[in-house]
């Protein structure tokens, strides 16, 4: 590790230096959320907007997924054609995501009062 003139590593200090940072950084988003609401309403803005975007963006976000699932699906076939055996892992991996995907393709207002009811507490 660097040590600078006086001894110390400045590889740790750069990082406690960060942490400190960080915290402050987190100290200040919590303590305005508390006493002026202006960050939550300014983030859920901004979570808005974002929503409205990809609203418009879904049925090719949708396109793009059944894509990478018959991507992975085929990726599978191949291997066992050519005599591998899959990974136990990315087989259960790949079907869970076909699953994930098939039921918010299907459900998806149903997916987004589940989430709402689980933030909501």
């Amino acid at each position: 590790m660097p040590v600078d003139t006086k001894g110390t590593v400045k590889g740790s200090r750069s990082k406690s230096t960060i942490g400190a940072s960080l915290a402050a950084l987190g100290s200040v988003v919590l303590a305005s959320s508390c006493c002026l609401p202006l960050l939550p309403f300014l983030f859920a803005a901004g979570a808005a907007g974002t929503s409205a975007f990809f609203v418009k963006v879904r049925p090719f976000l949708l396109a793009a997924s059944l894509l990478f699932i018959a991507f992975g699906f085929y990726q599978a076939w191949r291997a066992k054609k050519c005599n591998c055996k899959p990974n136990a892992l990315s087989t259960i991996l790949l079907w869970f995501s076909a699953a994930v995907v098939v039921v918010f393709i299907l459900f998806p207002q149903a997916i987004a009062n589940f989430i709402a009811n689980l933030v909501a507490g």
